[in-house]
């Protein structure tokens, strides 16, 4: 379908990568977002190889490998330090035909931003929609109005869009814990430089994974009361408590990490819901199934929506609410089922149950390494990249 002008809402990774892969395919493209500046929610992402696969499509794959951290190893360790597993990640890398990237999600946003080639108005909070037979308008609460041929209802965890396609608000679920996470410079005394190392135990994990800059993207877990106050005075004195008696590198992370530059979100997910489409609106990312971070998977399914959603808008003559629904049948079972896996993982990660949390550390420490990338291998093959 030529000369299509499609709407986009929200510049986050799923905005812009659907931006940049539709302006690729010659559709004339408008992003709008709410903020006044655009800064990265969290300070991290691990990017697996099917979202990676998708930036390699959209043409970025030298500017990603520039910023995203060479990731050769896996090892899970006990919390005092004792070897569970240590992973060889190059078999999958071979299996799955692209390395993984972990990066700073400013890094990452930059990059976005640079390959889209059109401007993002921002300051641009859409508080409406209204179709008819021939296209769409977003009504916004500065008085500016945009139309297209269709909407891409890429607005987030909070989508004001979504209850439009729903007809009835979905409230996100928490996942039951809470995540601490920053940078810091990348150091031997913390962890190997080309190594993803997980301390586990007590229902708590801590994490550290190499991004480019010579520098770690890490995260604490602890499952607590949705609601618990924040504070970043107080940070490190919480994290230290949670983490009492933890080996020496958990120590010295959190002797390291600046709390006035770490992210601390409620984690939690959307879905699965069963409509991402309604006549010319679509959802994509967090809007239609945000995930646990549990798999890493996040920002790869908003990725590979903005892949599938150009593909089939490029491929029919049908015209644009077909071309929605092919696209809300194929990622509907996607990305779905990743949500629905990401929350078991949360749970069996966190203590949900005890006692699968106590069978998954026996596991860890049993577990045959090509078991584990076999698990990850599974997830990242089944996306529209192969």
């Amino acid at each position: 379908m030529d000369g299509l002008k499609i709407v986009v809402i929200g510049a986050g990774i799923g905005g812009l990568s659907a931006g940049i892969a539709l302006k690729q395919a010659g559709f004339d493209v408008e992003i709008y977002d709410r903020v006044k500046e655009l800064r990265p929610v969290g300070a991290g992402i691990s990017l697996w190889s099917n979202g990676v696969k998708v930036l390699n499509r959209l043409g970025l794959g030298a500017e990603m490998a520039k910023i995203g951290g060479q990731m050769n190893r896996m090892e899970y360790r006990t919390q005092t330090g004792e070897l569970l597993n240590d992973i060889d990640l190059m078999p999958l890398i071979h299996d799955v035909g692209q390395r993984p990237y972990p990066v700073a999600r400013r890094d990452l946003q930059h990059m976005l931003m640079q390959a889209f080639p059109g401007d993002v108005k921002l300051g641009h909070k859409c508080v409406g929609v209204e179709e008819d037979e021939t296209g769409v308008t977003a009504f916004f609460e500065n008085g500016h109005q945009a139309r297209g041929d269709l909407l891409i209802a890429a607005d987030g965890i909070r989508s004001i869009l979504r209850t439009h396609v729903l007809g009835q608000e979905v409230e996100p679920q928490y996942g039951g814990y809470i995540n601490w996470n920053g940078l810091v410079p990348a150091d031997e005394s913390l962890a190997p430089r080309d190594c993803w190392i997980i301390y586990v135990g007590e229902h708590k994990r801590v994490s550290m994974m190499p991004v480019a800059g010579d520098r770690f993207y890490f995260f604490f877990d602890v499952p607590l009361p949705k609601g618990t106050p924040a504070n970043p005075d107080t940070y490190k004195a919480e994290l230290k408590q949670h983490f009492q008696g933890w080996a020496d590198p958990v120590q010295t992370l959190i002797e390291r990490l600046d709390p006035y530059a770490v992210a601390r979100p409620e984690i939690h997910d959307v879905g699965p819901i069963d409509r991402f489409v309604k006549g010319r609106v679509a959802l994509l990312g967090d809007s239609a199934h945000a995930t646990c971070p549990d798999l890493g998977q996040g920002g790869c399914q908003a990725m590979e929506d903005s892949l599938v959603l150009t593909n089939y808008l490029m491929t029919t003559n049908l015209g644009v609410e077909y071309a929605l629904k092919r696209y809300e049948m194929e990622r509907k079972a996607r990305a779905n089922a990743v949500v629905q896996k990401a929350r078991q993982r949360a749970e069996q990660i966190h203590g949900k149950e005890p006692d699968v949390t106590q069978r998954w550390y026996s596991q860890l420490a049993t577990e045959s390494p090509t078991d584990v990338t076999g698990a990850i291998t599974k997830v990242i093959m089944a996306g529209p990249l192969r």
